[in-house]
């Protein structure tokens, strides 16, 4: 068993793949596991999981350049066997540790130059070049750690051109986490959407979708709004009247929400960024037991239709959204169905535990070479 310390200057220290899922595998496994933040809640022992906290920053610029200079210092003074990135902006923190001899994995949970390109506040000229300049320099570090940890195969794929050694372990739910035995029978007329509440993310249309339902159904929003501008819109809509604005949730919170909810939605936008995720949310629903209402994509219609387990609709669409919601509301014995056949994809291939197993063997591999 090896000593592994797991970096992050932008994540909390809750964050799910990070400490609910990988840091808690690999402890459970045997390892001694630490976890570095930057989130100003101080040092604590967790789950046999050590978490140090080297100060919360006061603004992006002091997180990406003076926090990944503390996280650096406190990763050094750990010294692992091995140590695991979580943030493209540590980039340079592991090319440092691999200076001084150390294992460093990078975790890739985005395809970041992509999200770069999906940036339509930036001037496109100026995303292509930020885009172009990062996706050199992750070339060049990721070429040089002992290893890519990524969230999707498509992600996996374009790594395995930059380091042989790239595995994708993705961000599939925990069995039974989520799951609420409500009877159908008992379920509000509500649905949900869980998540980071932002317009790429298709807020401005559900609440406009709201607007135009026949039956009384309600949306539960749980979550952040990541745009003040864009919260204060849409409180003007007149579908507003029909939102319940929950904020964020502990996760037995989001368990009762999801418990008392006839679907998820997931209706984010058709950038590129997002055209090959595979959106935890939607997993996340599955495991609840409840059917998804996602954007159609290519792959997530794939997913959603050989699971039987929702319906796909035009994300732009309020009016396409609001008859799916219709739909489901108004045929809750086809929304069981479709729900219960989410939660046995899960049950099947859409899991932690699954995933688990190729984290520990990739993790073997490395500590053993």
């Amino acid at each position: 068993m090896g000593r592994i310390v797991h970096l992050t200057s932008a994540h909390p220290r809750d964050d799910i793949r990070v400490f609910l899922k990988e840091c808690r595998s690999l402890a459970a496994r045997g390892h001694q596991v630490a976890l570095v933040v930057a989130d100003g809640r101080g040092d604590e022992v967790r789950d046999g999981i050590t978490i140090t906290d080297v100060g919360r920053s006061s603004g992006r610029l002091d997180r990406m350049f003076k926090a990944t200079r503390r996280v650096y210092r406190k990763a050094l003074a750990l010294d692992a066997d091995l140590y695991h990135l979580h943030d493209p902006e540590l980039l340079p923190v592991g090319l440092k540790l691999k200076r001084c001899g150390k294992k460093v994995v990078f975790d890739a949970h985005e395809d970041v130059p992509k999200q770069i390109l999906g940036k339509h506040y930036l001037h496109p000229g100026v995303r292509s070049v930020m885009s172009w300049c990062f996706a050199h320099f992750e070339q060049y570090a990721c070429k040089r750690f002992d290893g890519v940890v990524t969230a999707t195969p498509y992600i996996r794929d374009k790594f395995l051109k930059i380091n042989p050694r790239s595995v994708d372990i993705n961000n599939f739910p925990m069995i039974g986490e989520l799951e609420n035995a409500v009877p159908w029978t008992d379920k509000a007329d509500e649905v949900c959407y869980v998540g980071s509440i932002a317009q790429i993310r298709g807020v401005k249309e559900l609440v406009r979708a709201m607007e135009s339902v026949i039956t009384p159904v309600r949306l539960n929003l749980v979550g952040n709004f990541v745009e003040a501008q864009v919260e204060a819109e849409v409180r003007t809509y007149s579908g507003w009247i029909k939102v319940n604005a929950l904020g964020v949730q502990d996760r037995p919170g989001v368990r009762e929400v999801l418990g008392r909810s006839l679907a998820g939605l997931v209706t984010l936008y058709p950038v590129s960024n997002y055209l090959d995720a595979l959106p935890i949310k939607m997993f996340e629903y599955m495991s609840a037991g409840i059917p998804v209402i996602a954007s159609d994509f290519d792959l997530w219609r794939t997913i959603v239709q050989e699971s039987q387990c929702g319906l796909c609709v035009n994300p732009m669409d309020p009016v396409a959204i609001a008859c799916a919601l219709d739909y489901l509301v108004s045929n809750r014995g086809k929304a069981e169905e479709m729900g219960r056949n989410g939660r046995l994809a899960v049950l099947a291939r859409y899991n932690w535990a699954r995933e688990e197993v190729k984290l520990i063997e990739f993790y073997d591999e490395l500590l053993s070479g």
